[in-house]
């Protein structure tokens, strides 16, 4: 789960930044002092709200706790009244939701994000995530080239693309995939590993075929999807 830093007024944020070290750390008390901090200063901070939703959820986790996770769930929802296109907090939501035996709900949850947001990328994505975790990769590639489609420069579709060609053996396209989201964003992590390893396998298995080895193995041709 990835805490959110921003916010609305410079002190807000320093209270948000100060949380989230905290939070890092595994010092939870802390980290909700300091998002309440944040929420003192600036009552409308949805990244306040978010911050301390993740870190109740966090708890409530760890210690199977429901209340915790009830609190959480009504905090990540008033993030979304003040911030209703925060994706951070639709990820977190959509997990508390599908940790709390109601995955049907995450799926309308981000269905319906989605659906309002017809331009958002992030909407696709995080459904398309939904999909591939509970095993439908063909619905998670058709919202990530959806995705794709509204942003053709998102670093984060690329990646969860190639991830599941990779997974589906089309190792030429998840390398190409992987090649498109670096070339956007050299930060991502995993990523230029993910490519040195599958340019690492690609050639190993093209020189087997070149020297008559006995094993071949067939890379299937696939365009690029846009």
């Amino acid at each position: 789960m990835i805490v959110g830093t921003l916010g609305c007024q410079t002190s807000a944020t320093g209270y948000n930044i100060d949380g989230v070290r905290s939070y890092q750390t595994g010092n939870f008390p802390q980290a909700l002092q300091d998002f309440q901090q944040a929420l003192q200063v600036d009552a409308a901070n949805p990244d306040a709200y978010y911050n301390l939703a993740a870190t109740y959820h966090e708890l409530g986790r760890q210690n199977r706790d429901p209340a915790l996770m009830q609190q959480a769930e009504g905090l990540y929802h008033q993030c979304l009244d003040l911030s209703p296109n925060h994706a951070e907090c639709y990820r977190g939501l959509a997990a508390l939701l599908v940790q709390t035996d109601r995955a049907q709900s995450a799926f309308t949850l981000l269905q319906r994000w989605s659906e309002r947001n017809y331009q958002s990328a992030d909407a696709r994505i995080e459904l398309a995530r939904l999909y591939e975790e509970f095993g439908d990769q063909q619905s998670a590639v058709r919202y990530l080239t959806e995705a794709l489609e509204v942003d053709s420069k998102s670093p984060r579709a690329w990646t969860a693309l190639g991830r599941i060609r990779e997974q589906q053996g089309q190792l030429a396209q998840a390398l190409s995939n992987y090649q498109q989201a670096y070339a956007i964003n050299t930060f991502q992590p995993g990523v230029a590993e993910r490519i040195a390893t599958l340019q690492r396998s690609l050639s190993t298995s093209a020189g087997s075929v070149g020297n008559g080895g006995t094993q071949m193995v067939t890379i299937p041709t696939v365009p690029v999807q846009r």
